[in-house]
């Protein structure tokens, strides 16, 4: 996983680059020389927040053959006969 260092001068003039990069790994984006920023692609970014995704979302990922998916539970009483009358 390539780490890449952009100041925010470079960002602004190159955000596609930017973009590029983050595919290849994190791209830090300085401001006055200190790290005040992290770009990710939503993949790097769902995979370190542990958030849940939907069933579409683990099936629109490129590239991955194997994912967790836990789908919530229903509560107890959400379905309700049909009326027929």
């Amino acid at each position: 996983m390539a780490v890449t260092t952009l100041t925010s001068r470079e960002f602004n003039q190159d955000t596609s680059g930017a973009k590029k990069a983050a595919r290849r790994g994190p791209v830090f984006i300085t401001d006055r020389g200190r790290p005040a920023h992290v770009l990710l692609t939503i993949e790097d970014y769902q995979r370190l927040a542990g958030g849940s995704m939907s069933l579409a979302e683990a099936l629109a990922q490129r590239g991955v053959a194997d994912f967790a998916f836990e789908p919530p539970r229903l509560r107890k009483g959400i379905f309700k006969p049909a009326d027929l009358g």
